[in-house]
């Protein structure tokens, strides 16, 4: 019997993230939930996971941290014995108008989420090109397509993503590897709760409501899932059509 296929999410602690390993394992996948500092909240997840008949681990690494990504990816393969799906999920904010932001505000955002999503993908692909397979999931933002203000960081970093995602899509593309990303806009998470002008915002989305965790999960199911095998290199849009004017 061959080995269950196996999925690992960064930042899968909470939010997204957690959304996103509960419907993977839901699907089938051994799911290794990464966390930086909530080791309690990756425990539940695990819990949650196994408690619906699921399997799942825990898996402590700062994506920010050069060598992390390879000491994961190989503690994923270590324990499964593949990997399948990666989901660069794993973020932070530090949000501030241009004119205010430091050095070390803007480089630290691209250090975790654009510089730790390419390390995760480098680290990934080596096992997924061993296999002939794989998925590759970044998420990515509204932010990052139209900008927001006072997160010129977080919105480069996410820009940043979507033409990472674009060019690995081609570089893998003959290895049987897809590389798409997800965009979410206004989601119902923690890291979302503080914006300015919450409620302003959610009236200009066409679906009139925020989204989800849920909702992006779903979309990250499907381009893990073998009916997204022939569509890579793209950004699925989960935004209540928040961009489409």
């Amino acid at each position: 019997m061959s080995p269950a296929l196996a999925a690992l999410v960064t930042g899968g602690s909470r939010g997204i993230g957690r959304a996103c390993c509960l419907r993977l394992a839901q699907d089938g996948f051994v799911v290794a939930v990464n966390y930086r500092q909530g080791e309690s909240e990756a425990a539940e997840v695990v819990r949650e996971i196994e408690g619906r008949g699921g399997k799942a681990f825990s898996l402590q690494g700062d994506v920010a941290l050069p060598g992390e990504a390879e000491r994961m990816v190989q503690a994923v393969v270590a324990e499964s014995g593949r990997l399948d799906v990666l989901v660069n999920n794993a973020g932070i904010a530090r949000d501030n108008l241009v004119l205010r932001m430091s050095d070390q505000e803007f480089g630290d955002v691209l250090e975790t989420d654009l510089a730790g999503a390419f390390r995760m993908m480098r680290a990934a692909l080596r096992p997924m090109l061993r296999q002939k397979g794989g998925r590759i999931i970044n998420i990515s933002s509204i932010a990052g397509i139209v900008g927001n203000p006072g997160q010129a960081n977080y919105a480069a970093a996410k820009a940043g993503m979507l033409g990472l995602t674009r060019t690995v899509a081609k570089e893998v593309a003959s290895r049987g590897i897809t590389v798409n990303a997800v965009a979410p806009g206004l989601i119902d998470t923690e890291m979302s709760g503080s914006i300015k002008g919450r409620e302003q915002l959610v009236a200009s989305i066409p679906l009139g409501r925020a989204g989800t965790p849920e909702d992006v999960a779903a979309a990250v199911a499907f381009l893990a899932s073998a009916g997204a095998a022939y569509v890579t290199g793209v950004t699925l849009n989960v935004d209540g059509g928040l961009a489409a004017g």
